[in-house]
This record gives structure tokens, C-alpha cells and sequence, in this order.
């Protein structure tokens, strides 16, 4: 039976979602051992995955991003739910809201390794062009975040731009001010790779982020606050959206496409 799965970063980074009975599992790919975590007492198959391992010790470089989408498609992931904790680049988007992503800036489609951001590195017959007909993020998915939001009183504050810039070191102030003019509106070291390989396995994605600090240079921030409580808070709005997706979601068609040539 297709299974449904979340994506949790560092606003997760010493516990688990609230009120989830959870066991793990070790799942073996040909990129490396996954743990991801099944959610128990539902009618079909729900994963939680901790980008950053439980507890939190890897860095947004050190994930390897090939073997967690290479897991969650060995479990028969159906629909993927990514979350992350951002950066807000636009002064109307809202901090501590549960927002959607609706469009993706990933200049270099490269890992953090320096290598190309794909699933198809050696040549095979399974290997292809990864085609947007719908978009990294798709709809199907997407409405049955916002709707599930509703159900559990955390409504979406909106939908945004996501920006992906490589991390393990925050971004400059001259960077800050450049992505805005590119029509980014948040950003953040992760998200981006895992969104990608998810759709080259034919996986289909929606974005959940909740910015948790304003990266606009120049800008006295609203309220000053150590990052351990801002991701907390994070933390707080992702929490209610993450569990009622885990148990109430479906898997659905994947939207996009991958062109073979020997097909």
C-alpha cells in the first residue's frame, strides 16, 4: 500500500511530533542506511524522516540526501510533505505562520558536495530528464496540506517563493538583498535537494515552511530572541500541520514527468 511521509528539519531537532506513536526503521538503499520513523495505529503507511538524524547532529552538507529519497521511495512514498525553517526575505510575509511553497530557486542544481543534484548519476535504462509539467510542488498534495491546516486550526498564512542556498555558513547581507530581485521570498540550506530527488523517484512533494527569523539586511528585527526559542516557535506552528498530514493524507498521482529516451 503507498505510503505518505514528512520531512522534519532542525525546528524537530531533539524531539519527536507531539501525540505520534513512532518506531523506527532501518531501510537500506544503495546509497547508505535510512532510518525513517513509522507512524503506528493508521490505516496506510506514514513515515517521519529527520533530515538531520534524532537527535540533531548533522549538518545541511553532511545529509545524504540520495539515501533518504532512495528510503522513502522503497517504502512506496505516494506523497511527500517537506518542511523547513526559514528565513523571511519579504517584509509582508509573516513570521511564526505556516506557509506553502509554490515556486523553487535553485540556481546550481548541485548537492553540497559539488556533485549534480540528481538520483540518475551513472547511466542506466531507468535514467532521464526530470520534466516540470506541474512543478516541483505538487497541487494535489498541496490543497490537502492547506485543507488539513484547516481541519486543526492552523491555517496557511499564504504561499511563497523558496530560495535554497547551500549551507553550512548563513548567507551575507549582499546575498540577502540580491535573492529578493530574483523573486525569492524566503530561504533556507535545505528543502531544495530533497524536493528534486523526490520527484526524479516520482514522488509527489508539497513545501510547509514557517520563517522563523527576518534575513532582510538593514532591518531591525521585530524582537530579539536566541535561535533555540525562534525554532522552537517554529516548531510549534509545523507540529499540528506535520501530524494531521501523517494521518489523514493520501497518496496521489505524481504531476510531473521523466523523459527516457528509450522509451
Amino acid at each position: 500500500m503507498p505510503a505518505v511521509a514528512a520531512i522534519l528539519g532542525s525546528a524537530f531537532a531533539d524531539a519527536l511530533p507531539g501525540e505520534l506513536d513512532l518506531t523506527p526503521e532501518e531501510i537500506e538503499t544503495e546509497w547508505g542506511r535510512q532510518t525513517l520513523y513509522r507512524l503506528r495505529a493508521v490505516k496506510r503507511p506514514a513515515y517521519v524522516l529527520f533530515r538531520h538524524e534524532l537527535p540533531h547532529r548533522l549538518l545541511p552538507n553532511q545529509i545524504n540526501y540520495r539515501a533518504q529519497a532512495a528510503a522513502l521511495r522503497a517504502v512506496d512514498c505516494g506523497a511527500l510533505l517537506v518542511t523547513s525553517s526559514v528565513g523571511v526575505l519579504d517584509a509582508d510575509v509573516p513570521l511564526y505562520r505556516p506557509l506553502l511553497v509554490d515556486g523553487l530557486l535553485m540556481l546550481d542544481n548541485r548537492l553540497p558536495d559539488g556533485s549534480a543534484c540528481t538520483m540518475f548519476t551513472k547511466p542506466s535504462d531507468t535514467h532521464g530528464h526530470l520534466v516540470f509539467d506541474e512543478g516541483p510542488f505538487a497541487a494535489a498534495v498541496t490543497e490537502q496540506v492547506r485543507g488539513l491546516a484547516e481541519q486543526v486550526q492552523a491555517s496557511v498564512a499564504g504561499t511563497v517563493t523558496f530560495a535554497y542556498v547551500q549551507g553550512p555558513r548563513s548567507k551575507t547581507a549582499a546575498e540577502n538583498r540580491a535573492w529578493p530581485r530574483l523573486g525569492a521570498q524566503v530561504n533556507s540550506m535545505t528543502l531544495a535537494p530533497e524536493v528534486i530527488l523526490a520527484n526524479e523517484l516520482e514522488i509527489p512533494c508539497a513545501g510547509l515552511v514557517v520563517g522563523h527569523k527576518y534575513s532582510i539586511p538593514d532591518r531591525d528585527p521585530p524582537e530579539e530572541a536566541a535561535l533555540s526559542s525562534t525554532l522552537d516557535r517554529s516548531r510549534e506552528e509545523q507540529e499540528r500541520i506535520v501530524t494531521a498530514f501523517l494521518r489523514g493524507a493520501e497518496p496521489v498521482d505524481f504531476p510531473n514527468s521523466i523523459y527516457r529516451f528509450n522509451e
